[in-house]
């Protein structure tokens, strides 16, 4: 456990972040899946955008690294074209 005060508060908001970005990156997965299980093209477009859109959001705000969320959208992307 930290001893010095700074420490100790560092913990209690890195805690409450974690908490916060956890709740974010789940969100994520479950736009992802949306895309996956969609039954027709014009339905994973429409959760396509959906996605991407949130993956842009959450990448911005550095809860997602640019490059996995590029990796992603590449992914998704791809996915919808070939149905």
């Amino acid at each position: 456990m930290p001893q010095h005060k700074s420490a100790i508060k560092r913990l209690r908001q890195s805690k409450k972040r974690q908490q916060h970005n956890k709740g974010r990156k789940t969100k994520m997965r479950k736009l992802l899946n949306n895309v996956y299980e969609s039954e027709n093209k014009a339905e994973a477009e429409e959760n396509l955008k959906k996605a991407v859109s949130y993956i842009d959001r959450i990448t911005t705000k550095g809860i997602l690294h640019k490059n996995t969320a590029a990796r992603q959208k590449s992914k998704l992307t791809q996915y919808v074209n070939n149905l």
